[in-house]
């Protein structure tokens, strides 16, 4: 059982020094003042002056650019420290599913005797390390993401089925889905006439509407884009799983005609890595603008997954969920491109520090220190909110020391280091 961390509640205080990204090519230096989980006030001011007057629990972020947190609209968080799994390429995902089962099983074993609950906190500390601050996870919603001290926020208003074949009774899910909630199902998975005709299934299920949301999609054609237009359905894109499953992406210039699409980083089971990887995956392997990719894990998924709260923006009076890179004086959409986890060196969700590198953690005052714990990926130093040496040791315990990695990733504690304050 993991243990509740103490969450010390913040005094109202500001970030300051930092220029702020309101809209992809639109910044400001600006202190952002915060109250709880809020945003109450965003105050801009010439670069050469002063901002305010600091206070003690005052953060100084200047020489960092601050961005809205990204939302990954597609993840299977207890599958976070499996590693990729296949002999591709294949038709469909059953085929997968079938074969990884058949190949794999005692890998598939060996994993699953790591407790789901800490697995599902690595599905969490994933997501932390590459400033996600939301994340939608496609299976139930467990316990253990519904805590306040969970590492990401976990959407928590959704239905869902897992697909055609593998998903029950999909009417009946849709039905228990709240009203205005997203309905959330796997679909056109695969290359063969199988996955293509899924949209059509759905449609005569009566299934398909504006609060439908298909992941991948792969299969879909002119006609398929078509009839998602008529019934106002989203999608939510994992290209790197698609290329790797079945050697093919999804066809740009037909998705381009949906409204709304995003993108999702699904499991390390099938994908290039974590939700920055699939970024850049994106734009270098499917021809996504670096403009569009942002929007696809910032107001995109947000406006899919009805999050409201101004999630995926930077607005007063919205949620404090920000994430913070060096300013190298370049905007946003410039960065993407190469933008990794060794970049993100700030996280702040519900107005709570929850990640901090080495050198913003210098800056930190004493109360947003208290409760974070070292941890080095493939030797980047981060700073979390989350009980990483007790986490760390139950995986060990299965998988053996050393042998824990996030995707390709591996996982230690920095050897002479010792946690400010453990949970």
């Amino acid at each position: 059982m993991i243990e509740r961390c103490n969450l010390i509640a913040e005094p109202q205080f500001a970030i300051h020094g930092a220029r702020c990204t309101m809209e992809p090519r639109v910044t400001s230096y600006a202190s952002i003042q915060i109250v709880d989980d809020r945003i109450t006030r965003i105050l801009s001011f010439p670069p050469a002056l002063p901002d305010t007057d600091p206070r003690p629990a005052d953060i100084d972020l200047s020489g960092y650019l601050i961005l809205p947190g990204f939302v990954n609209a597609h993840d299977h968080l207890q599958f976070a420290l499996f590693p990729r799994l296949g002999n591709p390429p294949y038709l469909n995902y059953v085929d997968w599913g079938e074969d990884i089962h058949a190949e794999f099983a005692d890998l598939i074993a060996i994993h699953r005797k790591v407790p789901k609950e800490f697995r599902l906190w690595w599905g969490g500390i994933r997501n932390l390390l590459c400033g996600v601050t939301t994340v939608c996870h496609h299976d139930p919603l467990w316990p253990e993401l519904q805590r306040e001290d969970f590492p990401v926020r976990v959407v928590g208003e959704y239905g869902w089925g897992h697909s055609l074949a593998l998903g029950g009774d999909l009417r009946q899910a849709r039905a228990a889905t709240p009203e205005g909630r997203p309905f959330l199902v796997h679909a056109c998975e695969g290359i063969d006439e199988k996955a293509r005709e899924e949209l059509w299934v759905f449609d005569q299920l009566g299934i398909l509407d504006r609060n439908t949301v298909l992941i991948h999609g792969l299969a879909l054609d002119d006609d398929g884009v078509s009839l998602m237009r008529d019934r106002e359905a989203s999608l939510i894109i994992c290209p790197s799983s698609n290329k790797f499953l079945f050697q093919k992406l999804p066809d740009i210039s037909l998705l381009s005609r949906i409204e709304n699409v995003a993108l999702g980083n699904d499991s390390p089971l099938t994908a290039e890595g974590d939700l920055l990887d699939e970024v850049r995956f994106a734009m270098r392997c499917f021809g996504i603008s670096s403009a569009s990719a942002y929007r696809m894990v910032t107001t995109i998924p947000a406006a899919i997954l009805r999050l409201g709260d101004a999630q995926g923006a930077i607005k007063e009076s919205g949620l404090c969920d920000l994430i913070a890179i060096r300013d190298t004086g370049q905007d946003i959409e410039d960065r993407l491109h190469t933008l990794s986890i060794s970049d993100i060196e700030f996280v702040m969700i519900r107005g709570r520090v929850q990640l901090a590198s080495e050198a913003v953690f210098a800056r930190l005052p004493l109360v947003a220190k208290k409760g974070l714990e070292l941890i080095s990926i493939d030797g980047v130093i981060r700073w979390l909110r989350a009980p990483v040496r007790a986490l760390l040791h139950k995986a060990e315990d299965v998988l053996g020391r050393g042998e824990v990695h996030l995707g390709s990733r591996r996982i230690c504690i920095p050897a002479g280091f010792e946690a400010a304050h453990a949970c």
